[in-house]
């Protein structure tokens, strides 16, 4: 008797189950690979329910896909390319996508750990969230912390968390626990316009708006204790979680690089079902360039985020009348998750020598990738020798934040990520509603009442718009997408939080 395959349909597009929380989009038509999304049978409903599908589908027309494109459990709807998306395309003959970066370039989060518990906490909450406001710029435009005049700015293109550490806003410490150490030595700030220069220079050290957060939180659960412990993790910790970007430097070069795209690879654009994939050529002048000045974007974005931990920290300063140090403000890790980058992947392939899945292959061999990853974090596993020093023998730490209704969770690079993924997981909850359709469900005020009268969550933001546009209803659940990237062991739970101040733009 033969077993039939399950399938689901989702506005003519169908997929085919390959295993549990594994469903294909099969090769057809101009497809250069298949596509799979990741998800239970829930998250798939929510991604089947706008325009994610048929974009993961696109995204595989891209020259050089390699295996498959590939969606995470929090994927939704984006610019081109999905939310949630991984494409790996060819270094040597296939292109890199600024549209499967997207316009916020290494828009990412760190969390910051802390001695204090809960208890010491309490009674705070109020003094910190209005003081964490007042010191932390935030909102559309927003000033930044240092006075970014050309040099400075050139500078921090060029040498990311180099510069901050010199300047006295790091320690070598935090350097040790970022992602690259907070430097993209591929850099080439001569390649971001003096546009987007222009634009970063008053941004530096700013949480912008939209759903960029600071968030102080506790740790609530403790799932695999080895691991929380080389994490430094506990339960009833106060630890403290920023997420923000490239601020309009980053939209800029994006926006820089995709209208000469249009000028100067047209026929590259034309050949693609949606021109919002926007790709230059592997081994072209642009591809390079665009190369160069998303790296530097990159080390934007890590001063950025370095700026307001060095804010945070004096802020927890005088709240609590006790050092950085005394209060253990380290860094635990920083991931960047709208990003592509240069990596070196074993890949499956069939007799003829094209990429193919893994349970399909007949060899693998070892290939330099372009790793897209949009609103998707890197989670490698031990071993791996990008994965910082001290966490090497267990794992990349991956940190998944929620609504700011519903916590957030810490996870490790799990033994599956490279084979599945390409080595990545999710990013966040993802939405499940638009902006403009949570402005009119929801009001801020409402919102900001009911966190703190019913969950105990002190929010602050420049808006009630803001707020509404952040209520924890317009996001999908944050334990079903975790559970689902658990079980497929491509990021495995360590710890959970929940949120105790939080600001916004």
């Amino acid at each position: 008797m033969t077993e039939t395959t399950e399938t689901r349909e989702y506005d003519g597009i169908e997929l085919r189950k390959v295993r549990e929380f594994v469903w294909e989009i099969p090769q057809e038509g101009g497809m250069n690979a298949p596509a799979r999304v990741l998800a239970s049978d829930t998250l798939l409903e929510q991604i089947g329910d706008d325009k994610t599908l048929q974009q993961l589908r696109n995204a595989t027309h891209l020259p050089g896909i390699t295996t498959y494109a590939a969606c995470m459990p929090d994927g939704h709807q984006g610019y081109g390319f999905p939310v949630g998306g991984v494409g790996a395309t060819d270094a040597e003959d296939g292109c890199i996508s600024p549209g499967a970066v997207g316009y916020d370039i290494n828009c990412g989060v760190r969390m910051i750990r802390t001695t204090l518990t809960y208890e010491d906490l309490q009674g705070y909450e109020e003094e910190l969230v209005e003081s964490l406001f007042a010191n932390v710029p935030s909102g559309l435009g927003g000033g930044g912390i240092v006075d970014g005049d050309a040099d400075t700015v050139e500078a921090v293109l060029e040498r990311g968390m180099e510069w901050a550490l010199e300047e006295g806003y790091a320690t070598e410490d935090d350097l040790a626990h970022c992602e690259d150490e907070g430097r993209r030595p591929d850099a080439r700030p001569e390649f971001v316009s003096q546009k987007a220069k222009d634009r970063g220079r008053n941004q530096l050290g700013s949480l912008g708006s939209g759903n960029h957060f600071l968030e102080v939180q506790r740790v609530t659960d403790v799932f695999d204790e080895a691991v929380a412990d080389s994490f430094g993790l506990e339960e009833d910790q106060i630890v403290v979680l920023i997420h923000c970007g490239s601020r309009g430097l980053g939209h800029q070069v994006c926006t820089d690089y995709l209208r000469r795209i249009e000028k100067e690879h047209g026929d590259l654009l034309e050949s693609l079902p949606d021109k919002e994939l926007a790709a230059a050529p592997a081994g072209s002048e642009l591809a390079d360039e665009y190369y160069g000045a998303m790296c530097a974007a990159i080390n934007f974005a890590w001063v950025n985020r370095q700026l307001i931990t060095h804010r945070t920290r004096r802020v927890f300063e005088r709240v609590f009348r006790a050092d950085a140090e005394e209060l253990g403000m380290e860094l635990l890790y920083d991931v960047a998750h709208n990003i592509a980058k240069k990596e070196v992947h074993e890949v499956g392939v069939d007799e003829g020598g094209t990429a193919v899945p893994t349970e399909d292959a007949a060899a693998h061999e070892e290939r330099e990738l372009y790793v897209h990853r949009k609103g998707a974090t890197r989670a490698f596993p031990a071993g791996r020798e990008e994965v910082p020093a001290a966490y090497r023998e267990v794992g990349q730490p991956v940190i998944i934040p929620g609504s700011m209704g519903a916590g957030s969770y810490v996870l490790v690079g799990g033994d599956e990520s490279l084979a599945q993924t390409f080595g990545s997981t999710a990013h966040g909850a993802g939405r499940v509603m638009s902006r403009t359709a949570a402005k009119q469900e929801y009001w801020g005020e409402t919102v900001q009442d009911e966190l703190r009268d019913q969950d105990h969550i002190y929010v602050k933001a420049q808006s009630g718009a803001t707020v509404a546009e952040e209520a924890p209803g317009v996001y999908k659940d944050v334990d079903e997408v975790v559970r689902v990237s658990d079980a497929l062991g491509i990021g495995d739970k360590v710890a959970r939080t929940f949120p105790v101040c939080n600001i916004k733009g």
